[in-house]
C-alpha cells in the first residue's frame, strides 16, 4: 500500500508543517541549517529550503524508477502522482505563504513527475506491443 502512495507528497506534507504549524512569525525556510568552510576560502552555507529540495530530488528519482513498472499498479501511481501536483498547483495559486521560489521549484518537481511518470510508462508499453509471429 505505502508504494502506491507518491511520494512527493513527503515535501508538500513538510512544507506545509512548517508554514503553518512550526512557524514563528518568519521564513522557517530562511534558516541555515549548517555552514561549512571551504578550501577556497568561501562558505557554503545548507538552509532548511535547500535541504527540502535536496529531498524532493532524491524522492524525485524514486518516483522515476517506480514509474519503470507496469501494469494496474503503475496507473493508480501515476494518477496519484497527478492529483499531488494539482494539490501543489490549487496551493501555490490559493495560498499566500506557498508563493514563494521554493515551492516553485517543488511544483515544478511534482510537475516533471508526472510528466516523466507518463512518459516512461508510454514507451514501456511501446515495447511490449507485438504485432504477428
Amino acid at each position: 500500500m505505502l508504494t502506491r502512495l507518491p511520494l512527493l507528497v513527503i515535501p508538500l506534507i513538510l512544507f506545509n508543517a512548517a508554514l503553518f504549524g512550526l512557524t514563528g512569525g518568519d521564513d522557517p525556510f530562511a534558516r541555515t541549517l549548517f555552514t561549512v568552510e571551504m578550501m577556497s576560502g568561501g562558505t557554503w552555507a545548507m538552509r532548511w529550503a535547500d535541504l527540502l529540495i535536496v529531498i524532493a530530488l532524491l524522492l524525485l528519482f524514486v518516483e522515476i524508477m517506480k514509474s519503470t513498472r507496469v501494469g494496474a499498479v503503475s496507473i493508480v501511481d501515476h494518477l496519484l502522482s497527478t492529483l499531488v501536483f494539482i494539490a501543489y498547483l490549487v496551493e501555490f495559486l490559493m495560498v499566500a505563504g506557498a508563493s514563494t521560489s521554493l515551492f516553485f521549484t517543488l511544483m515544478l518537481v511534482a510537475l516533471i513527475d508526472v510528466m516523466a511518470g507518463f512518459s516512461v510508462s508510454i514507451r514501456t508499453a511501446r515495447r511490449d506491443i507485438n504485432f504477428g509471429a
